[in-house]
Parts: C-alpha cells; sequence; structure tokens
C-alpha cells in the first residue's frame, strides 16, 4: 500500500478541522489504530491538540472534548478515550473505554433484515451493563437505508431498549464501577485479553450473571436475564467485606415492590419477586442503613 502523500495529509487536517469548528462537537470518533495518519503524519496529532483546545474555549475553560483511537497503549489512552470494535475488556479498566458495535452490520443490509439477523434488545441490554460495570460506554450504531430512515425492526429494538431504560436508567447513567464488576458463570470465563472483535467469543448472558455499578454509598445489582429463583449474590456477603457495614434497604427498580432480602456471611439473598419481571435484565438498588 502506498502511503498518503504530504497533500492529502494537508487536505485531511484542513477538512477536519473545518468539520471541527463548525459543529462543535464534543465526541470526534476515527476509525484508525492510535490517531489518524500517525505515524506518516503529525496531522493527527495537531487536530487532537486543535480539538482539545478549542473545546476548552467553547466550555469556559473546562474540558468537555472525547477523541477516540483504537489499540491504544496505556501511555496512549491517557490522551485519548480506548476504543474497542465489536469487543470488550474483562476487567474494570483504569480509565474510561468505549466499545462501538452494532445491531447487525455496519452497512444496511436488506438480506440480514429479511432473515431477522439482527441483535435482540435483550441482547443489548446485557451487553451495555457489562460494559458500564467495567467503566466503559457503549456505542451502538443502527444502520440506515439510502434515504437515512431506519427500518421498522430497528425501530422495534430502540423501542424495547428505551422502555428498559426509562425505570432502569439509574444504574447507568451517572454510575461507576464498583469494587467488581460482576459475578456468575461469565464473569468467571472472561476472554484472556481485552480487545477488538471478540464479542463474538462471548458465552451468552443468563440471570445466573451479575453485574454491579454504584452511585456513592449504593451499589446496583444488574441480573441479565429473568430470574426464576431467589437471587444469590456472594460479593454483599459479609465475609467478602466489600459492601461496607450494614444495608438499609433492597429496592427493585420499577417497582414499588416491598423487598425481602437477607445477609449472611456468605451472600445477600434477595427473595424472587413476586411481580413480573423483564427479561433483559433485572437492577436491584442496594442501599446502605442510614448512619445512627
Amino acid at each position: 500500500m502506498v502511503p498518503p502523500d504530504a497533500a492529502y495529509c494537508e487536505k485531511f487536517y484542513n477538512r477536519t478541522i473545518d468539520l471541527i469548528h463548525k459543529y462543535k462537537p464534543d465526541v470526534v470518533y476515527f476509525d484508525d489504530d492510535v490517531i489518524p495518519l500517525w505515524p506518516i503524519s503529525d496531522a493527527g496529532l495537531k487536530i487532537a491538540a486543535d480539538f482539545y483546545n478549542a473545546n476548552m474555549q467553547w466550555h469556559d475553560g473546562k474540558l468537555e472534548a472525547v477523541m477516540l483511537g483504537k489499540t491504544l497503549d496505556e501511555d496512549e489512552r491517557k490522551c485519548l478515550v480506548w476504543d474497542i470494535e465489536r469487543g470488550t475488556s474483562n476487567r474494570i479498566e483504569p480509565l474510561p473505554w468505549e466499545t462501538d458495535t452494532c445491531i447487525g452490520d455496519w452497512h444496511y443490509s436488506r438480506p440480514l433484515y429479511n432473515k431477522n439477523g439482527y441483535k435482540h434488545a435483550d441482547q443489548i441490554i446485557r451487553t451495555l451493563a457489562d460494559i458500564v460495570s467495567k467503566n466503559g460506554d457503549l456505542m451502538l450504531n443502527i444502520p440506515v437505508r439510502g434515504d437515512g430512515t431506519i427500518d421498522e425492526k430497528e425501530e422495534a429494538i430502540l423501542e424495547e431498549i428505551a422502555a428498559w431504560m426509562e425505570p432502569n436508567k439509574e444504574s447507568i447513567f451517572g454510575t461507576r464501577p464498583w469494587k467488581v464488576f460482576g459475578e456468575g458463570p461469565t464473569a468467571a470465563s472472561q476472554p484472556q485479553s481485552a480487545g477488538n472483535f471478540n464479542e463474538s467469543r462471548a458465552k451468552p448472558f443468563t440471570a445466573q450473571d451479575i453485574r454491579f455499578t454504584a452511585k456513592g454509598d449504593v451499589v446496583y445489582a444488574i441480573v441479565l436475564g429473568k430470574p426464576n429463583a431467589d437471587i444469590t449474590l456472594r460479593s454483599i456477603g459479609t465475609t467478602a467485606n466489600l459492601f461496607k457495614g450494614p444495608i438499609g434497604k433492597v429496592d427493585l427498580l420499577g417497582s414499588d415492590l416491598d423487598v425481602q432480602w437477607t445477609r449472611d456471611a456468605d451472600s445477600l439473598t434477595i427473595k424472587l419477586p413476586a411481580v413480573e419481571l423483564s427479561t433483559a435484565a433485572v437492577v436491584f438498588r442496594i442501599s446502605p442503613a442510614a448512619p445512627k
């Protein structure tokens, strides 16, 4: 492959800078390893510097800019956000990262539509919970047709995701990873390493898989499926010494039900709620007891 010449690099730089200053985005995504045109040209580095500096000017000195790159080493992740294409991490990452994936192909595929080949909403919701529990976020691609519209099957998937998010969004938005990302079969069999295109090798999530997020002292336990028996959270048993102090209350998000639970050295056991539960994921909010 012939590398791009200086004229191409300059044109790429000028067009990108023009786009950034015209639309003032907070997020810039490049489908590149590390940064565009590196190490052939420093155009990508100059774009990053200009974007960060301009973004601070637009936000009264506060940096809100996010620039994403793939295949980043530990040092590069300090200045760019690491993007994992169609894959995930196998641990809580110390720095924020992102998965980018799609419900089907990257571009619209009528054959995929005809054979009902899209990912199910339940699968996407469980993947989202897994990613957020590890300090990541999910960029989900919905392919559009040639006229810029999406089909009715894609709309139905988005509506299902939105219906789940409405009562459960507090377990996702504004949360941080907890002390462990989760427990259950898939937590015990994570991929050997994080990286692009490992999602196809992941085992399907079940109701035995739990993912944790936190907001202050409150912990959210996200059950990745519809449970049919009491839920056992070993990470919140007193012996694990992860959830400090006594528990004050356990709530089922989206319900006013008085949730019954017990805690001992081995686990927190939540009695199966006697209400209709989501098939995608069920979220329990675990709150500490109020100080005496």
